[in-house]
């Protein structure tokens, strides 16, 4: 597998994400470590070298890889081969030996937070660490002339129901969000949301 020349940013103490450009959506496509009581797990993953990605050179403390939406596959059969990991998704049924993701603790510190209305199958992680992060697939972007904004509505399942779902991420604390599709916003990040959703009201 060709590997990704990755931009790879510092989020936080317990947070990694890299990026690369996709000439085929003309967007920028991100991807995270986050590191957890029961291991870190890679989230969305592109392909990435051990030699940009440090994680990579320690497999013994890799959990697993989390597919966030139907969409997101990328690189995690390839991970899950090389570093004989397990893979979660909520589409577990059409990815080989998959585990199935639903609402809950997937660690003592990592919730799954099902967000209907976006693509098939979409999840938000929050990781209750360092006054909290919110990783999330294609429910919101963060690039081009939109900025911070809800997924396209023709690429949403249900746009209204979308904006519904994604109050229930109010609920928890958080500081940061990071994007599978745009630059992380590092903080404020649960007042940005507040304010989104606020213009629909």
């Amino acid at each position: 597998m060709r590997q990704a020349e990755p931009d790879v940013h510092h989020i936080a103490t317990d947070v990694v994400a890299w990026s690369v450009f996709d000439s085929k959506i003309k967007a920028e496509i991100s991807s995270a470590a986050i590191s957890t009581s029961s291991g870190v797990y890679l989230v969305d993953p592109i392909a990435v070298s051990s030699d940009s990605l440090c994680i990579l050179k320690h497999p013994e403390r890799l959990a697993g890889v989390i597919v966030t939406n139907a969409n997101h596959d990328r690189a995690s059969k390839h991970f899950a081969n090389d570093f004989k990991i397990p893979i979660y998704a909520t589409h577990a049924a059409e990815i080989s030996s998959a585990t199935t993701l639903t609402d809950g603790d997937l660690a003592p510190d990592l919730r799954v937070v099902t967000i209907e209305g976006a693509a098939p199958g979409e999840i938000a992680l929050h990781l209750s660490r360092d006054l909290g992060t919110l990783v999330i697939g294609d429910a919101l972007i963060n690039f081009g002339s939109s900025g911070f904004s809800y997924l396209p509505a023709k690429y949403c399942t249900n746009a209204k129901q979308l904006r519904r779902s994604l109050r229930q991420l109010l609920d928890l604390p958080f500081e940061r969000i990071l994007f599978a599709h745009g630059a992380p916003i590092v903080k404020n990040g649960r007042e940005r949301l507040i304010a989104l959703l606020g213009e629909d009201q």
